[in-house]
């Protein structure tokens, strides 16, 4: 279990701020993560990873010469808010552009890629390869819905190389979409793992059974068999990897390959060197030669006792750039010359303080109300925070609890202040909306900072609020979600809660019924609708690959609604 920790919601920003001080020789803290703390003499495409927190030496421990420009680093197993990644690639950027990489999760595509979209709308060239090499998470025919774990590296490496070799974003972009391409992983686990402060672990394996094609979050894995031996889990690895290349299995004699044997936390090196003996013996046997052997830890999960295996199939061009030097925290090879390298500018501090527009007294006496119903969430949430994230942890990783929390709270102190200062209740709302994205990350922050900023955007700064704009914009909200996350109803998500939420409360509205009591109704519809979603299967998030392991569980981001829509009716009503 994990032992060492504070406050469990501050883990993610004392680890960030404890690595940064123990390895100034290559990062520098800035705003959502690090970048490097020097720079190469001639400017270099900027390479920005990222993801959650929790999986060292990923995301942070790559940066440096040779590899990665910076890395964004999110919450517990959460993916950083859009505004994170892009501090750090601005804080990155030299002029040549930005490739964003990152493992291919929901919360972290939707956050990488409206950062790009910020990014680009300032004239920054900015690209994308998300990493897909997990081969249990989809089939061969989709693998655009493959998520990224250990093989993060291989990408992460290949990009980086080329950059610091001067090369385009063009080819920099090139290559790490072919490095992804020819990249597969499998892994496993004996056991869960732990979040700070967790009595439990996020998932159990019986005794003596072992989990196959688990993730890195924590999300159990979606196959069980008993424990092999160190031999029978090198042949269990071998025969998938091999099946799912992109080379034919017939054609793999004289396939140059990159092995990299993961620890996931708590298997020990010895092990792994046991098992990567029968991995070098089979891979003989099929006529591959093993190029520069990586067995250690390059991506964990807290404690988690699990390994896997990652095959890099080479071609000419990425075995010179797998080879090039690379110097970072967590991940050498070569000589690297340090010898050009120049301190990096510091960026300077966050912008200052904004200006709060004109308001009415309607609308900031609205807002001063809105800001109390956003504190009373933060307790709803406190305590309901386990319960969140114990079913969060039955199909997923277990940290919705966690990521709601650091976002309401985010989102009640930001609207505290901005009341105290005089904001209308559309200032109110849009800041309130963009603090919890930004301090929740995943995908429930993104999805809550949409909800926010749209009810800000429908209630304005002038006017005061009616029940009918009440309903109007929450009925926005439902539909910019869906555009924003995909997902609909039926698909085991917030919005098989949100939109017979929205649904009901505008119904009642248009009846006649005051806000307080087409409230109190809408929030009931919106806890059956939530409840009823134990009988769905998953259609989106990473909940999806898990199947049936959800069935009979509701979804805990309805539930979290429910329990919101909750919570603010009943103030509604005793007001």
């Amino acid at each position: 279990m994990t032992r060492l920790w504070n406050a469990p919601a501050d883990f993610a920003d004392e680890m960030v701020e404890g690595f940064a001080r123990a390895n100034g020789r290559w990062v520098r803290k800035v705003y959502g993560g690090v970048s490097r703390s020097t720079v190469a003499e001639e400017p270099e495409v900027a390479v920005v990873i990222g993801g959650g927190s929790g999986h060292y030496p990923a995301f942070a421990g790559l940066v440096g010469p040779g590899l990665a420009h910076g890395a964004a680093m999110g919450n517990l197993f959460a993916s950083p808010s859009a505004h994170q990644v892009e501090s750090v690639a601005r804080a990155s950027h030299r002029g040549r552009g930005v490739l964003l990489s990152y493992g291919n999760y929901a919360g972290d595509v939707l956050h990488f890629t409206e950062a790009q979209e910020a990014l680009r709308a300032d004239g920054i060239d900015c690209r994308t390869v998300a990493v897909t090499d997990d081969i249990f998470s989809a089939g061969p025919n989709e693998p655009e819905r493959r998520r990224g774990i250990a093989g993060d590296l291989t990408v992460f490496k290949i990009a980086g190389a080329a950059a610091s070799l001067g090369w385009d974003l063009d080819g920099v972009e090139r290559v790490a979409r072919r490095a992804n391409d020819r990249t597969r992983s499998m892994g496993v686990a004996f056991s869960g793992c732990t979040m700070p402060g967790a009595a439990e672990p996020l998932f159990s394996v019986p005794e003596g059974r072992m989990a196959i094609g688990l993730g890195i979050h924590g999300e159990p894995g979606l196959a069980e068999t008993e424990i092999p031996t160190a031999d029978g889990l090198a042949e269990l690895f071998a025969e998938h990897l091999l099946a799912d290349a992109e080379v034919p299995v017939a054609e793999t004699a004289g396939a140059r390959v990159v092995p990299i044997l993961n620890g996931l936390g708590s298997v020990k090196s010895e092990e792994l060197f046991v098992v990567f003996r029968r991995v070098a013996e089979l891979a003989e046997e099929r006529g591959i030669t093993l190029v520069d052997p990586q067995v250690g830890e390059f991506c964990t999960s807290f404690d988690m006792a699990g390994a896997s295996l990652t095959f890099l199939w080479l071609d000419d061009e990425l075995e010179e750039l797998w080879a090039a030097p690379a110097d970072t925290p967590a991940f050498r090879t070569g000589s690297f010359d340090r010898g050009g390298l120049l301190a990096a500018e510091d960026g300077g501090a966050e912008a200052a303080e904004r200006a709060i527009p004109a308001a009415s007294e309607e609308s900031r006496e609205d807002a001063r109300r809105i800001a109390g119903l956003l504190d009373a969430t933060r307790a709803a949430i406190d305590a309901h925070a386990d319960e969140l994230g114990r079913l969060d942890a039955i199909a997923g990783d277990g940290d919705h609890g966690i990521g709601m929390q650091r976002g309401a709270s985010a989102a009640a102190a930001e609207a505290a202040g901005l009341a105290a200062r005089g904001a209308g209740a559309g200032t109110l709302l849009a800041g309130a909306g963009g603090a919890w994205a930004d301090r929740a990350g995943g995908t429930s922050g993104a999805l809550w900072g949409v909800i926010l900023r749209t009810l800000g955007s429908a209630a304005g700064d002038d006017d005061v609020l009616t029940g009918e704009r009440v309903a109007a914009g929450l009925t926005e909200a439902a539909e910019a979600v869906m555009a924003y996350g995909k997902a609909r109803v039926g698909d085991k998500t917030l919005v098989d809660a949100l939109v017979p939420f929205a649904e009901s409360l505008a119904a009642g509205v248009a009846d006649g019924q005051s806000l307080s009591t087409a409230w109190e109704t809408a929030a009931k519809t919106a806890t059956k609708a939530a409840q009823d979603t134990a009988d769905l299967l998953p259609g989106m998030g990473r909940a999806r690959s898990h199947g049936d392991k959800s069935l009979g569980v509701p979804d805990p981001g309805a539930v979290s609604l429910a329990l919101i829509a909750t919570t603010v009716g009943g103030l509604l009503a005793r007001d």
